[in-house]
């Protein structure tokens, strides 16, 4: 693994032992100093008037999120490599907030990027200290914000990664963000070099869907989260507990449907 993509190898080198965690240790933060808890920040531009569809805006949180850690200012020796780096090697927290109006230009000025995807907006900050967020960041909420579930088509053949969201876990768009955010990741880890050029041409787009629990059960990588992903291009995205569920929940599972190009 070369160049932008090397920052997530450590992502990539514990998946399957954080699968196998039983749920007392993946919740475990004894060991934690808060001083140097470390969080990826994902701002959602969420309107009093017309606000985004929520597929957009997860879709919008996926790709963003992976466009901060293989974006040149993260390769080594880049202005962005220390912090996103220090991130990736501990606990991949991120925290979802709304903004709207001038917040949410204010929110431009923060070190990351922002994609767009139809009726929505998020940008994706440079991970850094939670102790240290900017002001303009920290005084946006985090809590108390959700958006209806749309009905989008299913996915279509070309249409490029598919992030399943769990069907019998209910989320909030911020919760929701987060987890699809930590499966683009994964999801580039993964990737051989070939494929994830093909992938960063479209903008790191990918497909969000929920699918239904029959789908989903098949899908489960199960047992053997290595071979689910040489057999059928499944990772799973294992949530941590801090918020809203339960430790040890699969909460989304990444699929790559284009194939074993390398």
């Amino acid at each position: 693994m070369t160049g932008s993509a090397s920052v997530l190898a450590p992502l990539r080198a514990r998946y399957a032992s954080w699968l196998s965690l039983p749920e007392d240790r993946v919740a475990d933060t004894s060991d934690e100093d808060p001083a140097t808890v470390r969080a990826m920040q994902l701002v959602m531009r969420i309107e009093r008037q017309d606000p985004p569809r929520r597929t957009d805006v997860l879709e919008a949180a996926a790709a963003a999120a992976v466009a901060v850690c293989l974006d040149p200012r993260s390769r080594p020796g880049g202005e962005w490599h220390d912090e996103v780096a220090a991130w990736v090697t501990g606990r991949i927290r991120k925290v979802a907030r709304r903004a709207r109006g001038a917040h949410w230009a204010a929110a431009q000025d923060v070190p990351g990027l922002t994609v767009t995807v139809g009726t929505a907006q998020v940008r994706a900050l440079v991970p850094g200290l939670v102790s240290a967020v900017p002001k303009v960041i920290s005084r946006l909420q985090i809590s108390g914000t959700d958006l209806p579930a749309d009905d989008p088509e299913p996915p279509q053949p070309g249409d490029g990664p598919v992030l399943w969201i769990n069907p019998e876990v209910p989320m909030t768009v911020g919760k929701a963000a987060a987890q699809v955010g930590h499966g683009s990741m994964l999801l580039a880890s993964a990737l051989g070099p070939r494929r994830l050029a093909e992938w960063a041409a479209t903008g790191f787009r990918c497909v969000v869907r929920t699918p239904s629990v029959e789908h989903w059960r098949q899908l489960l990588p199960g047992d053997d989260p290595a071979g689910a992903w040489e057999r059928r291009r499944v990772l799973a995205v294992r949530d941590a507990g801090y918020t809203e569920i339960a430790p040890g929940t699969i909460t989304v599972l990444a699929v790559d449907p284009g194939g074993r190009s390398g």
